[in-house]
């Protein structure tokens, strides 16, 4: 069966020094391995496809990207460059490579143009933010130029996690609580609702959202979200749509990277359908073998499983 892997990272030697954050986070030893690995995009990477089935990677920058660059003149020249060299890779071995563009939301007008440029004339299947950009979130009203771009274009915006803007108090003296394995699921998942209560999907009704980690919590949450929005003091926020979870049913699509698990997948097949779930395996921070042979054997239907492979990545991203 074919395999399309939507979270897959990479770096340039120029824009490594933006990792040092999520460096502070790992093991010293995994995070060198993994630095090593990003940066080689065709060589031992196209091996480890091969062993592990997986037929295409839609290459990404990784966490925390240009977006972590606090000078938008600058941003925008690296997004530019780093694009074109994703793009070269992908010329080089198209039926392999696909690519996410980065954007330098730091100039929301620049921003725009550089996804339709990416799209448009590069080839890019979309473009993939790293949490917040200098504190700002893709609910800001500055940012829907972006958005507008994006729904006219008719491709995704992934969002994916990155240290936050701040450290909520509840985690203060408890560093083991910051990165992936908790307040980049809890940061990213509220950073989902944003978008909703801001409204952005009111105002882009056929925007689309990918979100990775199996939806990082928010397909098992939906029942509760519908039911205390019915009971909440709304703040003078009003939806278009009834209810919180007809945005996530409708916008948002959700990969199984870095997720190796059964129960989370039947319950975002259950809440989201099969429509809205794709395949990633979080490279090089999760182990492709293991991603794969995952998707291969998860207790789902093999209607199911194509369409998680592949046949959603081919509608959403035209490939």
């Amino acid at each position: 069966m074919r395999t399309i892997g939507l979270e897959e990272h990479f770096v340039s030697p120029e824009l490594v020094g933006y990792g040092a954050g999520s460096a502070s986070i790992a093991q010293p030893d995994r995070w060198r391995e993994a630095s090593r690995r990003l940066l080689d995009l065709t060589g031992e990477r196209l091996t480890e496809m091969d062993a592990a089935g997986l037929d295409m990677q839609v290459l990404s920058l990784n966490s925390p990207g240009i977006q972590a660059e606090p000078d938008p003149g600058v941003a925008v020249a690296q997004a530019s460059a780093v694009n074109d060299l994703l793009a070269g890779v992908v010329a080089e071995h198209p039926t392999r490579f696909a690519g996410f563009a980065a954007l330098p939301l730091q100039d929301p007008q620049a921003a725009a143009k550089e996804l339709e440029r990416a799209v448009t004339q590069l080839g890019m299947r979309g473009a993939l933010v790293n949490a917040h950009t200098q504190g700002r979130y893709l609910d800001a009203p500055e940012l829907r130029v972006v958005w507008e771009r994006a729904e006219g274009l008719g491709v995704p915006l992934y969002l994916h996690p990155a240290n936050g803007a701040d450290t909520p108090h509840v985690m203060s003296g408890h560093p083991e609580l910051i990165g992936p394995m908790w307040s980049w699921g809890t940061d990213t998942a509220s950073h989902v609702l944003r978008l909703v209560f801001g409204g952005v999907f009111d105002d882009f009704p056929d925007a689309k959202l990918l979100l990775g980690h199996m939806g990082e919590g928010l397909p098992y949450a939906l029942w509760r979200l519908d039911s205390r929005w019915g009971f909440h003091n709304h703040h003078g926020v009003e939806l278009a749509r009834e209810k919180p979870s007809d945005y996530l049913r409708h916008n948002l699509y959700i990969t199984t990277s870095g997720v190796c698990s059964a129960p989370p997948l039947l319950c975002a097949l259950l809440a989201l359908g099969p429509e809205h779930i794709l395949f990633g395996t979080d490279y090089p921070f999760e182990d492709m073998g293991t991603a794969t042979a995952f998707l291969r054997d998860a207790p789902v239907s093999e209607a199911d499983r194509a369409k998680i492979a592949h046949l959603n990545a081919e509608r959403l991203l035209g490939l």
